[in-house]
């Protein structure tokens, strides 16, 4: 079955020829943190093992790293210390460019000894270049191929596993065509720990366009099910009965429930420009 997914905010990205959930790379990156790495340094023999095991490692004296992020992909390369030490000299005003040739890139950010220590906790959104917060704000969006006009939107949030435990930085993805809130959905919030939490937040949008393409929406097989307020008219029967009252306690549909006190109260306010309060508190 074949599918394109649309972007509709952030940059779009080259996708596997038979998986349209599976992103490959991209044409434009962010370089968000530029480093060196050399003998002596804490944890440096365990993060140069993957260069080892690849045929990779050939500077004695240590590497130059870059960074690479996109809204769902990430790289990182690895060069000389001399080329690094000049490229942070040259981009003093933000604009420069470096060779990628010259040394050899791997896709994703690195983990494990070493790397989980070296490379700080980073946001798609970051309040030094003009974002509410550093982690609140959105990341992505792609059109749904099967509701015209509704999307689903890829987003970083504060909010709160349990309502008595500690904000955390979180990200996750909406749809405006079923509004089901993912903290409904074991798996697909996450914690905001990188680029690869990001990554998997943004496929796990695209999987859910890809089943409302495949199976329709509202379909049993489709993850793409509205609830067609459903469980708002219970609980808003169950409360006039309790209380002996007329109106209802909550929002009748979907899509006003969620516009008040859902997901899609939060990405209003980041689309207007207000840091919203946290989530599930």
């Amino acid at each position: 079955m074949s599918i394109t997914i649309t972007t509709t905010y952030g940059n779009a990205h080259n996708v596997s020829e038979t998986n349209p959930a599976h992103v490959t790379s991209c044409d434009r990156y962010r370089l968000p943190l530029v480093g060196t790495i050399a003998p002596g340094n804490p944890g440096y023999e365990d993060m140069v093992e993957m260069l080892r095991d690849n045929g990779h490692d050939t500077r004695p004296d240590g590497y130059g790293l870059i960074f690479l992020e996109s809204e769902e992909f990430s790289a990182t390369y690895f060069g000389s210390i001399e080329q690094i030490e000049q490229y942070k000299r040259d981009n003093i005003d933000g604009t420069a460019t470096f060779d990628p040739s010259q040394g050899v890139m791997y896709a994703k950010w690195p983990h494990g000894k070493g790397w989980d220590d070296f490379i700080p906790r980073t946001f798609w959104n970051v309040q030094a270049r003009g974002a509410l917060a550093d982690g609140v704000g959105l990341v992505t969006a792609f059109a749904h191929t099967e509701i015209p006009g509704a999307e689903v939107i890829v987003y970083e949030f504060e909010g709160k596993w349990l309502p008595d435990s500690e904000p955390k930085q979180m990200v996750t993805y909406h749809c405006t065509a079923c509004h089901l809130d993912t903290f409904h959905d074991c798996g697909h919030v996450h914690e905001n720990t990188g680029p690869d939490s990001r990554r998997w937040a943004a496929r796990q949008a695209r999987q859910h366009i890809i089943s409302a393409h495949r199976h329709g929406v509202g379909d049993k097989s489709s993850a793409c099910r509205p609830n067609n307020g459903e469980m708002l008219r219970v609980v808003n029967q169950v409360a006039r009965d309790m209380w002996g009252t007329q109106g209802n306690a909550l929002p009748d549909t979907d899509d006003a429930y969620c516009a008040t006190k859902g997901p899609c109260s939060i990405i209003r306010e980041l689309r207007a420009g207000i840091r919203p309060p946290v989530y599930r508190a």
